[in-house]
């Protein structure tokens, strides 16, 4: 089961809805109400302000943050970080091929330069993440939402940011009252060797002039 499940079934006392139901019917249950929960609220403040505070790559995030929040990927730092990689290279992208006042690719149709744009977002924003270690996959969709024109404008970019902010602030919350180390920025740094890409560094023991 989920520690945060678990974690927040102590706390309440519950631990008699763990012991009596399966633990994957459980966590589907926990998961269901956290995502209606966390979006619900993004969703209502974009009706109320009218502003673009939920966006497709918050869904993904909102399942790193519950379902793995101890995870280096779904830490405060990755996520706002990788979000924050992912605007502005999608912005980069739109300037460096002329599209910061073309309509979004769905209603324009995708031409040369929206190729190019998207393309260049992806790789600079996957690229970007790996050289500064803040791994954060849904950013890789937060990126293409901006260099395909969904998302394109600096003040739309501020909610987008804002947003993200606001979600990982309820992680902290939920996991915190789970009783979750969670962190209050950067992953501890047994979680973050743990995500750590394979052939990262050399072996141990092994000197620079092994081949």
């Amino acid at each position: 089961m989920s520690d945060v499940v678990l974690g927040l079934a102590l706390r309440f006392r519950l631990t008699a809805l763990t012991q009596r139901y399966n633990s994957v019917a459980v966590l589907g249950a926990f998961s269901l109400i956290n995502g209606f929960l966390s979006i619900g609220l993004m969703a209502a403040a974009a009706f109320v302000t009218g502003q673009p505070f939920i966006f497709p790559s918050l869904g993904p995030t909102a399942f790193l943050l519950f379902y793995t929040p101890q995870a280096a990927s779904a830490s405060p730092r990755n996520t706002v970080l990788g979000h924050l990689i992912g605007a502005l290279a999608g912005y980069l992208s739109l300037v460096a091929f002329g599209l910061q006042q073309a309509g979004p690719a769905l209603a324009t149709g995708v031409s040369g330069p929206r190729i190019g744009a998207a393309a260049l977002s992806l790789g600079l924003t996957a690229g970007c993440m790996v050289w500064l270690r803040v791994p954060h996959p849904p950013a890789g969709a937060t990126t293409l939402i901006v260099s395909l024109g969904i998302l394109a404008k600096p003040e739309q970019l501020a909610v987008l940011m804002l947003a993200v902010v606001l979600l990982v602030l309820q992680g902290l919350v939920i996991n915190r009252l789970a009783g979750l180390p969670y962190p209050l920025w950067a992953p501890r740094a047994d979680d973050a060797l743990a995500e750590a890409p394979p052939g990262g560094g050399r072996s141990a023991g092994r000197t620079p002039s092994d081949p």
